[in-house]
């Protein structure tokens, strides 16, 4: 195959007479600039001479084939003129779209499919002979904002078009971002739905309360889950657990161990039994084998006065009593994160709980966030200072866990760059009425 020669380098063509208006948004400071890819290796072509609303020249730049269109293809170039008799990509032509196969066969428009392929975010005019208005209108089915008639080509006609090309261009993308938003939207409600369950506790006298706030960098969601379920046996099982990074990937992990737990608990598995199955799970769903998972889990005793607890890597959850300042239960006994060490263990601690108590689980960004504008963090025991407060001036259930969320995000000086989740156990005290609100 013969090496083609050099592509010379293309014509710059500058004038300024007819004012071209565009519409309003992120144009470059230098003007605006126009790429006509056209069959006319003379040059023969005159495009006619265009000024900006501020009266600067508008860049005509002119290309022969989609080699040097590839070249030219910036984000300053806003629209382009495609001559539809420009040949048909071939295997002997370099650079974009050389021996692509279409898809129709001998299809005269396959120049233009590769030009939208190549610059979708850029308005395309199709240019062509007046006799042929068949293919013109089947180039703008086919994705051209609109076409022009070569002997029509003046500076009124071309000013129009290029404005209203634009200005389709960038109403198709706001309903393209618009039609994406919706459907992150409802992406979004199904993964909430999967991390943020309805707990299970038909027939338990506990009071739960659950809050989830996403961390600024995320739209809706990520990787923190939990769940509440009682046993036919009258013990209730609690969890609270946070995938490793940030991001849709990591939301569906976390939701499919929430699920797996909670079809695993309800089957009968429990302990480290059920620890080592959500981290088989884990092993063989995540994309990469450094993602890891951390793990609380709780299972309370059918009389409520009793838990044991496991630790796969998570922070020791926040045990109230009344009349006592809230403490962090051990640490000592906890083991790895979920997908760091191949047959590893979690032992069970035992905590006595008491006749009446509060036990609240909680993520690590609930501890991360910064305190004022230094480098110090809130960390466990700013939380247990600040969570013994709001006991002592009644809050309890979700009120508690708003208020608490809020003064974290208040002491860091705005939104936390991680997700939080908290969730809080309390026993129903024997002096009142449950309320099922906390």
């Amino acid at each position: 195959m013969p090496v083609p020669a050099p592509a010379p380098v293309p014509r710059q063509r500058e004038a300024s007479a007819a004012a071209l208006s565009v519409p309003s948004g992120p144009l470059p400071e230098a003007g605006i600039s126009l790429l006509v890819i056209e069959n006319d290796p003379s040059g023969a072509l005159t495009m006619p001479e265009l000024t900006d609303a501020d009266g600067k020249p508008v860049r005509v730049r002119s290309a022969r084939n989609l080699t040097e269109a590839q070249r030219l293809l910036t984000d300053e170039a806003q629209c382009i003129v495609l001559d539809l008799a420009l040949p048909r990509p071939t295997d002997d032509d370099e650079g974009a779209g050389a021996g692509r196969p279409d898809a129709d066969g001998d299809d005269a428009l396959a120049t233009l499919r590769e030009v939208l392929r190549m610059a979708p975010g850029h308005a395309v005019l199709a240019l062509t002979a007046e006799g042929d208005a068949e293919r013109a209108a089947e180039a703008v089915r086919v994705g051209a904002q609109d076409y022009l008639f070569r002997d029509e080509l003046d500076d009124r006609v071309l000013s129009r078009a290029v404005r209203y090309a634009v200005e389709r261009k960038r109403a198709d993308r706001a309903r393209r971002l618009l039609t994406e938003s919706r459907l992150r939207a409802r992406e979004n409600a199904r993964l909430e739905r999967g991390l943020l369950p309805t707990p299970l506790l038909d027939g338990s006298d506990l009071r739960f309360a659950a809050c989830y706030r996403p961390g600024r960098s995320r739209a809706l969601l990520g990787g923190d889950f939990y769940d509440t379920v009682r046993t036919p046996d009258g013990v209730v099982h609690a969890m609270i657990g946070d995938v490793c990074g940030h991001g849709p990937d990591e939301a569906a992990l976390g939701v499919e161990l929430r699920i797996a737990w909670r079809a695993l608990t309800l089957a009968g598995l429990s302990g480290e039994a059920l620890l080592s199955t959500l981290q088989e799970v884990l092993e063989h769903e995540r994309d990469d084998d450094e993602i890891f998972a951390t793990l609380c889990t709780a299972d309370i005793a059918p009389d409520g006065r009793s838990a044991g607890l496991f630790l796969a890597g998570h922070p020791a959850p926040l045990l109230a009593r009344p009349g006592q300042p809230p403490t962090l239960l051990p640490y000592e006994d906890g083991g790895p994160a979920l997908g760091l060490l191949p047959g590893a263990r979690w032992p069970c601690r035992t905590v006595e709980l008491g006749a009446e108590w509060s036990l609240l689980m909680y993520t690590d960004g609930l501890i991360e966030g910064h305190v004022g504008t230094g480098s110090d963090r809130l960390g466990e025991e700013g939380m247990v200072e600040l969570i013994g407060s709001l006991l002592a001036a009644g809050l309890c259930g979700e009120k508690l866990l708003d208020t608490a969320v809020m003064r974290v995000r208040e002491l860091n000086g705005g939104e936390l760059t991680d997700d939080v989740a908290v969730l809080l156990l309390g026993s129903a005290d024997p002096t009142r009425p449950v309320d099922p609100s906390g």
